[in-house]
């Protein structure tokens, strides 16, 4: 019954929402499988050819360093979905977190979050990620946990506010009235009706740390080889640029068809919702 539903909301969506759909539930298994269908290991020299185009063996072309670019797309997407989507996850849950606290909690204790938050909001997100990888360095746990933080304030503020609206409805004053504590009116009364919203936020959130990632890796603050997500793919073959070459265009259009397909989805949802 629950996969008949899905299939049943999937339906209902428009049909850019479809494509959005399509696009990200493949990019979704590439980041699961990729690295097991890759026909190549990802930092294998298997060509003397370097930015050489699609061919029989090299779908892809291959790189400046004559790797093949299937192999390295396929591994790159694996840290930039998961990577991201373990980030905005984290930065999500904390920040409803603090929101439905501060919904609840007395005055001061709102008004305290509240001033954090904005103080922190007020830095650009990449300015604070940029000091906070200089600081605390950028492997792959620190570099998670220090962009999800980067987010935190944004999600907060939706949450907030949507948090604090619903407080202060009957059926929650209802609640409060018979003694309900505080953590029953947060999870119980409030956080269920912020669902549907907050979904929205953190297929939003997902874009903005897929393209911060992406930034930082090309500025050369984000994953370190071996290891590389599509940021770092595009920055290491910039050098092709100049003669068109896949190993540089390729990336750049897998970053961009992932966050405009989350985009498409995100819309097509909220779109349906509100009709």
């Amino acid at each position: 019954m629950i996969g008949g539903g899905l299939w049943r909301r999937a339906r209902a969506l428009s049909a850019t929402g479809r494509v959005g759909l399509a696009v990200v539930l493949f990019w979704i298994v590439i980041a699961l499988v990729g690295p097991w269908i890759a026909p190549y290991p990802k930092g294998a020299f298997v060509a003397r050819e370097v930015f050489a185009g699609a061919r029989r063996d090299f779908w892809l072309g291959t790189d400046y360093l004559g790797r093949d670019v299937l192999s390295r797309l396929l591994d790159g997407a694996r840290f930039t979905v998961l990577l991201a989507a373990a980030a905005a996850a984290i930065a999500c849950t904390i920040g409803t977190g603090l929101a439905l606290t501060a919904a609840v909690a007395p005055r001061w204790a709102d008004e305290l979050l509240a001033r954090t938050m904005d103080t922190l909001i007020s830095i650009p997100s990449k300015i604070l990620a940029l000091v906070l990888v200089a600081v605390f360095g950028s492997s792959l746990v620190l570099l998670t946990l220090i962009v999800a933080f980067t987010y935190i304030p944004g999600n907060f503020r939706i949450a907030r506010a949507l948090a604090v609206n619903l407080a202060r409805l009957d059926y929650v004053e209802v609640a409060r009235a018979r003694g309900e504590g505080r953590l029953h009116l947060a999870l119980a009364e409030i956080f269920p009706n912020m669902v549907r919203p907050l979904l929205a936020d953190i297929g939003l959130r997902f874009v903005f740390i897929v393209l911060l990632l992406s930034g930082l890796s090309f500025l050369g603050l984000g994953l370190q080889p071996p290891d590389a997500d599509l940021g770092s793919l595009v920055r290491e073959n910039v050098t092709g640029l100049g003669e068109g070459a896949l190993a540089i265009v390729v990336p750049s259009v897998a970053i961009a068809s992932l966050t405009v397909s989350v985009n498409l989805l995100i819309d097509a949802a909220t779109r349906g919702r509100g009709k």
